[in-house]
């Protein structure tokens, strides 16, 4: 053989091998690669995130962090490996894979219901730093990174209240607990504000990800007189913009309003085509990926601060509504929309942020 061709074998061998580094039960997308020759100032630093049950690619929740740390990475070279989990019990042994096997200098845990792993995680390894997205972990080595996600939901409430012509719409959280009923709160009390005598159908679904489950609850909804249905529920979600889509192709006029991401365009088929553009009336998005990027950022330049919580509003440009809104929802009702913003910007309206609360919510700031 001759002596070219052994090299061009050693070499090939060598790449090879450096695709399998990090791998196990991590995915290392291509992390070790930064995008321009600056960007190499996190090069030596590694990312870990474990989603909850909903998967890195639930064009929400989840993958709007992954979105956050990938961009990160662009900018500085850091190292990333994320974890999927496919049950509760996943949580703990992905997030002491990744701080200990992967040695991962900042771990993050998705999701409230990663609350207790990431305690007993930290507080197991207080050498370590972490961050919690949902939660609060009151631990020196975590950062916990929250959201208002009942200001953003107020704004897609007043959308609702203001295009419903049955005088009814629908929620659909993910499960019955204080922080999906932050969004069911705001929602509400968004919708109050423009038409007190709306009557908003809350369900759930007990689950992040039941596409199926997401389905038959909006169709419970629409057949129950519901014309606007609002989720925040993962992956259930694309059940409801399926159950949209048949009803709407049947010449029903109803609508999807979708979370996290701008899914009307954030959803598409194989070929990068939006999906359900057509029966997304606009999304609250909740920008997890500010949150995500921005302590990696930390990390990469010593300023992260582990026991400190950051919350993130309409102020801080967290929660907000979706840029293609405009496709479907007229000017006037954007206009006040922009409007009901501002006067939560200013504090001359505080949105309520329990569901009790909110059916009890009454104001007159905005004309």
């Amino acid at each position: 053989m001759n002596k070219k061709k052994v090299v061009a074998i050693i070499a090939s061998m060598a790449m090879v091998a450096s695709l399998f580094v990090g791998c196990g039960k991590t995915k290392d997308e291509n992390a070790n690669k930064p995008a321009t020759e600056q960007a190499q100032k996190g090069k030596d630093i590694k990312i870990g995130l474990s989603t909850d049950e909903g998967g890195l690619n639930d064009k929400s929740f989840n993958q709007s962090a992954n979105a956050g740390i990938k961009e990160a990475q662009k900018e500085t070279g850091v190292q990333y490996f994320p974890i999927e989990s496919q049950k509760k019990e996943d949580y703990e042994a992905n997030l002491q894979s990744l701080a200990l096997d992967q040695e991962c200098d900042l771990t993050f845990g998705i999701g409230f219901q990663m609350q207790k792993a990431m305690e007993n995680i930290a507080k197991a390894n207080s050498d370590k730093k972490f961050a919690i997205v949902d939660a609060v972990v009151e631990k020196p080595n975590v950062q916990s990174l929250m959201f208002k996600e009942h200001e953003g939901s107020f704004l897609v409430g007043v959308v609702a209240a203001k295009m419903s012509k049955t005088n009814k719409i629908g929620f659909i959280g993910g499960k019955d607990f204080p922080l999906i009923n932050r969004f069911a709160a705001g929602y509400i009390a968004g919708a109050r504000a423009v038409n007190p005598d709306i009557k908003v159908v809350v369900k759930y679904a007990d689950s992040f990800g039941d596409t199926n489950k997401g389905y038959e609850i909006a169709k419970t909804e629409y057949n129950e007189g519901c014309d606007i249905v609002f989720h925040a529920a993962g992956g259930v979600g694309i059940g409801l913009f399926k159950a949209t889509k048949e009803l709407r192709n049947a010449g029903k006029n109803v609508w999807a309003i979708g979370v996290d991401q701008d899914q009307a365009v954030a959803i598409t088929d194989d070929k990068g085509k939006p999906m359900y553009d057509d029966v997304i009336l606009t999304s609250m998005m909740k920008r997890v990926d500010t949150a995500t990027k921005q302590a990696v950022l930390d990390i990469v330049n010593d300023k992260f601060e582990g026991g400190k919580t950051h919350v993130f509003g309409l102020k801080e440009d967290g929660v907000g509504i979706a840029p293609s809104s405009k496709k479907n929802v007229p000017k006037e009702v954007l206009d006040l929309v922009k409007k009901y913003e501002d006067a939560i910007k200013t504090g001359k309206i505080e949105v309520p942020e329990t569901k009790e609360e909110a059916g009890k919510f009454k104001t007159d700031v905005v004309k």
